[in-house]
């Protein structure tokens, strides 16, 4: 690889609840970014679940999670799971008066 040439990195990610997944492809077929691809593994109930296939494509939109019947998926923005990780702002406290 050239310096020139820069290594293509997603905007986001998924989570998947492999237990809870019945294959039912949804995520897969909807996901615009089309990053989504059923794993080779089964689940404990005989389904394959989906996994990122191309994660560098993944923009965590939660399309997936959204057309999910099970909610065994959800996507998110890297940037968004940067703000949850900063501590929370001390809590207001009403003065006493």
């Amino acid at each position: 690889m050239s310096e020139g040439e820069q290594v293509k990195k997603g905007k986001g990610t998924v989570f998947v609840q492999i237990e809870v997944c019945k294959g039912c492809s949804y995520c897969i077929d909807f996901c615009p970014a089309h990053c989504l691809e059923f794993s080779r593994d089964f689940n404990h109930k005989g389904y394959h679940y989906p996994v990122l296939g191309r994660p560098e494509d993944c923009t965590g939109c939660d399309l997936c999670g959204l057309y999910c019947p099970d909610f065994a998926i959800f996507g998110v923005r890297f940037k968004d799971l940067e703000n949850r990780r900063q501590p929370a702002p001390e809590p207001l406290i009403p003065a006493q008066g």
